[in-house]
Order: C-alpha cells, then structure tokens, then sequence
C-alpha cells in the first residue's frame, strides 16, 4: 500500500507548489477539491488545506465538514487553510490593516514544536493574504510570529493540528522544505520511499493486472509524456501495444522522420500518418485560439479512430495525460483555463476503456521515470511542445505558408539554443508568427513583412514560469540570422513575460 498525504485544494494558485514540494521529499501526495476527501482512506498519513483567494468571512468561501480526518490524522493548514481552522473554532479572523504579501521574517519560534523544528529565528517566510488571524481559542499555541503578524503559526493542543498564516510552499520562504518534511516525516511517519523505480515497480504491476491480455493503442505526439506512457506500456505488456503518430502539418521541421525514426529505435510499434492536408483544410480561416484547438482534436480523434479500427481486438485507448494537464484543463472552480488535446474526446469516439499511466505525475517526474527506463536523453530531455502543435504559435488564420515561416524560424532559434550550450538552460522554448507587419528596411529596399517573437522560460512542471534571461549577444545573432534567411520576416521581439499572470504559450 502507498503513503499518502492529501492536499485538500480551496483554490490557492499555489496548490500545486504544496503537492511538488511534498513529491520532493519522496512522499507521494494527491490532490482533491476542497470538499472531495477520498473515501478510501488506506495509506493515508495526513492531510493538508491549501490557501484560497477567497476570505473565511465570505458568504461564498469554502467550508467543508473536517470531521472525517480533523483529530484523526495529522493536520497542516497553510494560509486559508490555517484560518479556516480558527475560524472553524470560534477564534476571529479579520481583514488585515494593508494586505500582506511577500517577505517576511520570523521573529519567534518555539523549536521544541515539531512543526518548527530546525527553523532558525529571522527565517524569511513568503506571505499572501488579505485576511489575519487576531484571536484564537484557549487551546490554539503560537509556535511562531513575525514582526507584524503575531500568529504567523499555531498548534493545536489535544490534536496533531497545525496552521501557518505564511507559504512553506513557495521558493522565497527559505527553510518551508524544512517545515514541510517535519510535517512528512517527524509529525506523519511517512518513510519516504516514493522513488521513480518505485513508481515503475508499482505501475508495472498495475498496468499487467488491470490490461491482462488486451490489446493497447496509444496516440504518440513525440513528447517526452506520451513517450514515457509507451515505453512504459511496452515493457508491461509488449507488442499488444500499438503505436499511432499522426503528422497534422503542425509539427516542426522534418519533425515527423525524426520521431518515426527514434520511436524505431526503441523497438516501439510505430503507425506514421500524414494528415497534414486535412488539418490545413479543418482550420482554414479560423483565428480563435480555443476553437484552432477543439478543430485539432476533433480531427487528431477522426484520423487516429481510422488507424485504430484498421486494427484489430483493440480494447484501451491509451493516453500520455499528465498531472498538470488534469488541473490545467479543469479548475477547482470549474472554469476552463484551456482545453489539452489528450483529456478527452476520444474514449467517447471509440468506445474504448481509457488507461493514463502518468495521470499523477508532474512533468521533471516523467522525465525522471524515462531515466529509470533508459530512454535516451534526446527524447527525454527534449522541450515541451504544445498538443495543437505551431497552430497556437501563428496568431491569427493558418496557412501553409504560415506554418513554413514559423518552422524556419523555430529551426534556427532551438538549433542556436542547442549549439550555444543553452537549450538545457531552459524548461521550454520556441517562436510565435504574429499577426502584426511592420516597415524595415533590407539593402536600399523598403520592407513590410512580419514580426516574429521568440519565448524562453524557466520552470520544473509548467504551473509556473519565468522568461529566461538568454544571452543578449545570442539573441542578436539569432535575430540577425532570422532576419537574413527566413523570408517574409523582418523583425524580431523577445518575450518577458512571467506565469503568471501570462501563459507559457501565446493561445
């Protein structure tokens, strides 16, 4: 049986840093709406609440019954989380005097908590709430403070209940590891075993149990999450696997031999299908980013259902569905961020039973697994690239002649990341055609031709990201490069945006 910690999500945009930084410490975690608690309780060793943007003293905030697991089972609630508690137990919380947002540094600190141990006095903690606690009951004890919040954390006496007003979650608050594996490990008895060997040992197992002796087909996309889905699917249940890639004119240059060419390699049983035409035709004209990609799935399924019947005794559809695709596509609140080409559609379309062996992974996880796999690095360590392909980098109509100039310019832009040693400097890279002309000037000839942006970030699972500070003499000289041989573009930008508040992609 696996050791569990459940985070209960209450909204926060750090819900998902919560569940990373627990998945650090080799303690697997899931996470569940705040009113969604798991009816089987097997494994489980504690439980977190998240923060949330909404003030306990809301008509509309979230207040769930805890009764399942408060008293019951170690209890950690992190900003909302740790104020609902007081809340919950006749203390007050009330808006704060100015919102407190960012450093902080505690003042106090009982080190004889278990929660605090090995904190040091002046540790700097992240803060991010309108709302603060200003009484409490008789048995909540304050373990920590800061200079201007006094119950910055608290223990409950009688119970293994902890709160903290600040986010041990976030990167800026620099011992919250510390305080998140007291938690894991001194308050929870978790050991601590979740490893990548033993994710595969146990999937492995999973996968031969629930597929017994069926046949298994898997869509390919040439990404590093559908790859590691099907070597993984390979060696549970061999050649009763079999491989879909289509080709929807959207890829990279000669990006379609490539992967055909090193799925080859792995021994993989590979279908190659060229559907380029009837995608262009599909998209001809339309502009929404939403609607280019609900047209590319729609056709990705209609051509991936006509390979797999040409199949025969087909029972599963596999999928290389990761964490951050689950949460992205469906928010606790249940408004769509944007729809990923591989959570649904086409178990309705087939009339498949649906098998997502990386469905609880976040993505330095899957690449993490595909080592322990020994796929090679070129596939594993390759960029994340984007379902609907370069049709959410061309803003505006797709045309052939669209998608060419934005596969030149992307081939000179992640060829020089590579050749300047670079590429594995940054989480994900690449160009967006925009739909803006402006005037230049090339010999003693005036020009009206496009703009292209190039985008480089940071990140370790895509939920957030920063732009890459690239050197400023390689993007002159890719600029410069861009400029002279891709023709039909003469200007190019670089993209400085953060997410959030912006997207890693443009649509």
């Amino acid at each position: 049986m696996t050791e569990k910690i459940i985070i209960l999500d209450f909204g926060s945009q750090y819900t998902q840093l919560i569940a990373r930084r627990i998945r650090e410490l080799n303690t697997y975690c899931e996470i569940y709406p705040y009113n969604k608690y798991p009816k089987e309780t097997d494994g489980i060793k504690g439980v977190i609440l998240s923060g949330s943007p909404f003030s306990v003293n809301q008509a509309e905030a979230f207040k769930p019954d805890l009764s399942a697991f408060r008293g019951k089972l170690p209890l950690l609630g992190i900003c909302y989380g740790a104020q609902l508690l007081v809340h919950y137990s006749g203390g007050t919380v009330e808006q704060a005097g100015s919102r407190e947002f960012g450093r902080a540094h505690l003042t106090t600190i009982q080190n004889n908590d278990p929660l605090m141990h090995n904190i040091p006095v002046h540790s700097q903690v992240w803060m991010s709430h309108g709302d603060t606690i200003t009484t409490t009951p008789p048995q909540f004890q304050i373990i920590a403070s800061t200079r201007e919040v006094k119950i910055a954390a608290y223990r409950i006496d009688g119970e293994q209940t902890w709160g903290v007003q600040f986010h041990p979650e976030v990167y800026h608050s620099e011992d919250g590891s510390t305080l998140l594996n007291n938690f894991v490990k001194n308050i929870c008895q978790c050991k601590q075993d979740w490893t990548p060997d033993s994710f595969i040992e146990t999937t492995l197992v999973e996968l031969r149990k629930e597929l017994g002796d069926d046949r298994v087909v898997l869509g390919l996309s040439g990404g590093v999450d559908s790859t590691v889905a099907a070597v993984l699917l390979h060696r549970a249940i061999g050649d009763r696997l079999f491989c879909i890639f289509v080709d929807n004119g959207l890829l990279r240059k000669n990006e379609f031999e490539k992967v055909i060419e090193s799925y080859n390699t792995l021994g993989l049983n590979v279908i190659g299908v060229d559907a380029s035409e009837l995608f262009y035709n599909a998209l001809k004209g339309v502009t929404d980013p939403e609607q280019k990609r609900k047209i590319i799935g729609k056709n990705f399924i209609d051509v991936f259902d006509a390979e797999a019947h040409k199949l025969e005794n087909i029972k599963w559809l596999a999928q290389g569905t990761i964490y951050a695709d689950r949460i992205e596509s469906l928010s606790i609140t249940g408004m769509v961020i944007k729809s990923h080409h591989n959570v649904g559609g086409l178990p309705e379309k087939m009339n498949l039973k649906v098998i997502e062996p990386l469905k609880l992974l976040f993505k330095d996880e899957v690449r993490k697994v595909g080592r322990s796999l020994e796929i090679p690095d070129s596939l594993i360590n390759r960029h994340p690239f984007p379902g609907p392909g370069l049709a959410v980098r061309i803003l505006g109509d797709i045309t052939p002649e669209k998608v060419q100039i934005l596969q030149e310019v992307d081939h000179i832009f992640i060829n020089g990341l590579i050749e300047e040693g670079l590429y594995h400097e940054v989480w994900q890279a690449g160009a967006v055609l925009l739909p803006i002309k402006s005037v230049g000037v090339m010999g003693d000839e005036r020009t009206y031709e496009s703009t292209v942006a190039l985008r480089a970030v940071l990140s370790t699972d895509g939920m957030t990201a920063d732009w890459a500070r690239l050197p400023y003499e390689f993007l002159a000289r890719i600029s410069n490069e861009i400029i002279n041989k891709v023709k039909g573009v003469n200007r190019v930008v670089y993209d400085i945006s953060s997410k959030p508040p912006a997207t890693i992609e443009w649509e």
